[in-house]
């Protein structure tokens, strides 16, 4: 299937259909009447394409089959790749970073979504998702066959407070690192890992967690999560404990706190869109202090981002535009090797009048490494950088319904904390099919 998409895909690559509901900062919630996109995903701060920008049609039999019984069943998949451009493939045992070889990454995540009516609950869901993904490089992974979402959600008071209970992937919940606010188009260039060291589950990874968001009045929102912590050692080792995602708590994996406020405006034809937020990811599980060699509790990484339009291409389209962000991240370097992480961003939603669907970015990036952590590597007789810096360019486009690809360059000054290694400028492509 994902082959025959990617030919389809080809073949089409210059046609596209206006659709704003794919891009821009997401949106609260606010269906009028019982629709199929209920059974989209509902209650993070990233959107996912509804599903009328679908391989399959909308319309179809199979889609309103499913929806006349409550469900919705869709499919992503995507391929990845990055490749160094100023050097030659280094051999597979000197490899530390993505790029330095050629990489390639893949998923397929199939999702199962209810919308609970015919238990006569309204602005609910239950959603079930899986996940295969696969990369040639495993540090850079994870390998996994298993569970991505189990979970359930509701909504009281016309979606001012949402629950969600279960099993979530929750960097589609917090901190918003999707660069426009969509799954589409959003995860192109820099990586910030800081959140995801201090345990807070990501995609392909899954952990249990209750997630309560509240929307105030003007826009203001907080949001809350207590999740069961992933493993301290890194993705790798929590795949390697936890194979299918379904163990609740393995031995050592205690408790993360998440807590974010925010202000979140929507574009319309009269004001421009605005996202501030800010947080803290607590953990409670012991890390090793790398300045004692003892396991410690108390790992954390606090954040804060935002987002504001700062020009409207026009009054019909008014999520359209030009944006700019920065990031702040900071976490403890006695138990993180990446310590300090800041981003500025500017990116054009709608960069042509004939393709207001893709989005046009150029984010740059610096993230600090733990001195404690670099010195006890130079103390070894290795060589490091201190930090490192990037700066992304990428366009993605909508080249049909349910297909886009983005295509970026990424500069790379200190590409990985140990050995110093030159330099790098990785071209990076993906290509994600929402069927």
């Amino acid at each position: 299937m994902l082959t025959a998409g990617l030919l389809l895909g080809a073949g089409i690559l210059g046609h596209a259909k206006s659709n704003d509901a794919s891009q821009g900062l997401p949106d609260s919630p606010t269906p009028a009447q019982r629709s199929i996109e209920d059974l989209n995903y509902l209650g993070g701060d990233a959107a996912m394409p509804p599903f009328s920008d679908s391989v399959i049609d909308v319309d179809s039999g199979f889609r309103r089959a499913l929806f006349n019984k409550g469900f919705a069943f869709r499919v992503i998949s995507g391929l990845q790749y990055t490749q160094n451009m100023l050097d030659a493939p280094v051999p597979a045992d000197e490899q530390v970073y993505v790029g330095q070889r050629a990489f390639g990454s893949s998923f397929v995540q199939p999702i199962l979504a209810a919308d609970l009516h015919q238990l006569h609950l309204k602005h609910a869901q239950f959603y079930l998702g899986g996940v295969w993904n696969w990369a040639s490089w495993n540090p850079a992974g994870p390998k996994s066959v298993q569970l991505w979402a189990l979970y359930f959600y509701k909504a009281y008071g016309e979606d001012r407070v949402e629950l969600k209970a279960g099993y979530i992937a929750n960097n589609m919940s917090f901190v918003g690192l999707f660069v426009g606010g969509s799954t589409a188009t959003g995860a192109q260039g820099v990586y910030a890992v800081l959140p995801y060291e201090a345990g807070m589950s990501y995609f392909p990874l899954t952990a249990p967690s209750f997630n309560v968001r509240i929307r105030g009045p003007e826009n203001a929102y907080i949001e809350t999560a207590a999740q069961r912590s992933q493993d301290a050692n890194g993705g790798p080792a929590e795949v390697a404990r936890n194979h299918t995602g379904f163990r609740f708590i393995p031995h050592g994996d205690k408790l993360v706190l998440i807590n974010e406020v925010g202000y979140l405006r929507a574009a319309s034809a009269d004001a421009h869109a605005a996202w501030v937020r800010a947080g803290d990811i607590y953990n409670t599980t012991p890390y090793r202090n790398e300045a004692t060699g003892q396991p410690e509790p108390g790992n954390y990484c606090a954040y804060a981002l935002m987002d504001y339009q700062l020009l409207k291409s026009g009054r019909e389209h008014p999520k359209q535009g030009l944006y700019a962000g920065g990031s702040f991240m900071t976490a403890p370097e006695t138990l993180n090797a990446y310590a300090r992480y800041y981003e500025a961003r500017l990116y054009k939603e709608g960069p042509l009048r004939s393709r207001p669907d893709d989005v046009l970015s150029a984010v740059a990036s610096r993230t600090g490494y733990s001195r404690i952590f670099t010195d006890n590597l130079v103390s070894e007789g290795k060589t490091v950088w201190r930090a490192g810096t990037t700066v992304t360019g990428s366009y993605s486009l909508r080249a049909s319904r349910g297909n886009y690809l983005s295509l970026g360059l990424s500069y790379v000054d200190g590409p990985a904390i140990t050995p110093r290694v030159a330099n790098a400028l990785n071209f990076v492509a993906n290509w994600t099919l929402f069927f």
